[in-house]
C-alpha cells in the first residue's frame, strides 16, 4: 500500500458520520490550516449514534450527542457539505465527483461512509422499520406506544436496545432470531442466556430459534412469517438484523476489499494512493489481533477517525486500539472491552451472573482477549489494562485477586 510523499493541502472526507468528523476536527487540533471538506449525505450536523437506541428511542431526549457544538465546523474553517452524496471516486485523477457532476480534487482523502442497515427481502413498506440514523429514531419512537405490537426481527445489540426502549413505552414486544440465545455469537452461551432472562423478565415475548422469513401486510394489519409456519400480528416491525458497509465508492474505483470491506492496512491506508478509510468501512489489520478487524461500535468509529488525522498528515502510524462498546438494557448496563471468541475462548466469571452484576473474561492460551463488566463499575480502568495487555493471568487470579494489583503487574505469578 502507497505511502505519502508530499504535505497536502486540500483534504476531502467523504461520510459526515462520527468517524469522517472526528477526522476532520483532530485535523485541525493537529494544527493542520489546509482545505478540510466533509462531504455527508444528511442534513443535520455530525453526531453519534449510541444515544438513538437509548435516550432518544425512550423519549428522554430529542437530540443526539453532537460530535462538535452547533458552529464549531464554520469556526474552523471546515466546509460541511450536507445533502450532499459522493457518486464516484476517481484515484487516478485524485479526484471525486458529486450528485450533480461537480469533480472535486484532492492531495488526501478520508473514506468513512459508514454502514447501512441489512434488510431481507420480504422486510419493506409501511409499518417496517431500521435504526440507523436520528430521523430513524425519531420516526420509531412516535409509533413505539402503549400496547403497540413490535415485532423485533434480530437479537443482536439494536434489537435488545430497541425491544428495552419498546418495553419501557408500554408497547408488546417479541423478539425474532433464529440463533438460540441473544447476543450468542459475541458472548457465548452462558452469558448471552442472562441477556435472554433479562428480556425475558421484562415482559419481551422470544421466539429464538426461529428464523422470519418476510411480511404480509392483509386486511387485519401487517403479520411476520415465521420459518416454522407460525405467524406474528404487528402494529410495526423493526429489523435488526447487522449492517452492511457501504462500500459502493471503493469497489467502483478499484480498490482491494477485504471481508466485503474496504482493505486498509495498520495505518489505514487502502490500495489506492493517498486514500485512507476509518470507521465502520474499514477491515483493518489490526497488530493486536489475528487477521483483518471490522468493528462497528461507536469507539472505533471516534477512535479510527482521530488516530487517521495524523495519518492523512503524512504519519505512518499503526491503529492499535481494542475494540470498545457499551450498552444500556432496562435495569442492566454493561461495557466490554476487547476482541473474544466465545466459541473458542475460555470463559472465567467473576461474581454470580444470577445477580446481573458481574465480570466475565475471555482467556486465549492464558491471556485475556476480552471483558465485560455488567452493572460494576468500579474496575474499568484495571479492565482496560487487563486487555490492552494481554495479561496472561489464570482464571484463579481473575476470580479472587485483586484487579488494580493484577492489572498493574505487582500481582503474584500465577498459580
Amino acid at each position: 500500500m502507497s505511502t505519502p510523499q508530499h504535505p497536502p493541502r486540500r483534504i476531502l472526507i467523504v461520510g459526515a458520520g462520527l468517524a469522517g468528523a472526528s477526522a476532520a476536527a483532530a485535523l485541525r487540533e493537529q494544527g493542520f490550516d489546509g482545505d478540510v471538506t466533509v462531504f455527508g449525505e444528511q442534513s443535520h450536523d455530525p453526531y453519534e449514534l449510541p444515544p438513538l437506541s437509548k435516550g432518544v428511542l425512550l423519549g428522554e431526549r430529542d437530540e443526539p450527542d453532537w460530535v462538535r457544538r452547533a458552529g464549531y465546523w464554520d469556526d474552523h474553517g471546515i466546509t460541511l457539505r450536507r445533502d450532499t452524496a459522493v457518486t464516484a471516486l476517481e484515484p487516478a485523477r485524485h479526484e471525486i465527483v458529486d450528485a450533480d457532476g461537480t469533480a472535486h480534487g484532492y492531495d488526501r482523502l478520508l473514506l468513512a461512509t459508514g454502514s447501512r442497515p441489512r434488510v431481507p427481502r420480504g422486510f419493506d413498506g409501511p409499518g417496517v422499520y431500521t435504526l440507523r440514523t436520528l430521523d430513524d429514531a425519531l420516526a420509531l419512537r412516535e409509533k413505539l406506544t402503549d400496547g403497540a405490537r413490535v415485532v423485533i426481527v434480530g437479537a443482536g445489540w439494536i434489537g435488545c436496545e430497541v425491544a428495552s426502549a419498546a418495553r419501557a413505552r408500554g408497547a408488546r414486544v417479541t423478539m425474532v432470531d433464529p440463533v438460540p440465545l441473544p447476543l450468542r455469537q459475541v458472548l457465548g452461551d452462558q452469558v448471552a442466556a442472562v441477556f435472554r432472562d433479562l428480556h425475558a423478565d421484562h415482559g419481551v415475548a422470544l421466539r429464538l430459534g426461529v428464523g422470519a422469513t418476510g411480511t404480509e401486510v392483509r386486511h387485519d394489519g401487517r403479520t411476520v412469517l415465521l420459518d416454522d409456519g407460525g405467524e406474528l400480528p404487528a402494529d410495526l416491525v423493526v429489523v435488526g438484523v447487522g449492517a452492511l458497509p457501504r462500500t459502493e465508492l471503493a469497489e467502483a474505483a478499484g480498490l482491494d476489499l477485504a471481508a466485503g470491506a474496504v482493505a486498509t492496512d495498520a495505518a489505514l491506508r487502502t490500495s489506492a494512493p493517498e486514500v485512507y478509510a476509518a470507521g465502520d468501512i474499514a477491515a483493518h489489520d489490526h497488530p493486536r489481533h489475528e487477521g483483518r478487524v471490522r468493528v462497528e461500535h461507536w469507539s472505533n468509529a471516534k477512535e479510527q477517525g482521530s488516530h487517521v488525522a495524523g495519518n492523512l498528515l503524512g504519519g505512518h502510524d499503526a491503529y492499535s486500539a481494542d475494540p470498545y462498546f457499551f450498552s444500556d438494557q432496562y435495569d442492566l448496563g454493561c461495557e466490554y472491552r476487547g476482541l473474544a471468541d466465545p466459541a473458542r475462548d475460555e470463559l472465567v466469571l467473576r461474581g454470580d451472573p444470577a445477580t446481573r452484576e458481574f465480570l466475565a473474561f475471555w482467556l486465549r492460551d492464558g491471556r485475556i482477549t476480552a471483558a465485560l463488566n455488567v452493572n460494576s463499575w468500579d474496575h474499568g480502568d484495571a479492565l482496560t489494562a487487563l486487555v490492552g495487555t494481554r495479561a496472561r493471568v489464570s482464571a484463579q487470579q481473575l476470580t479472587e485477586a485483586d484487579l488494580d494489583t493484577l492489572a498493574s503487574g505487582d500481582a503474584p505469578p500465577r498459580p
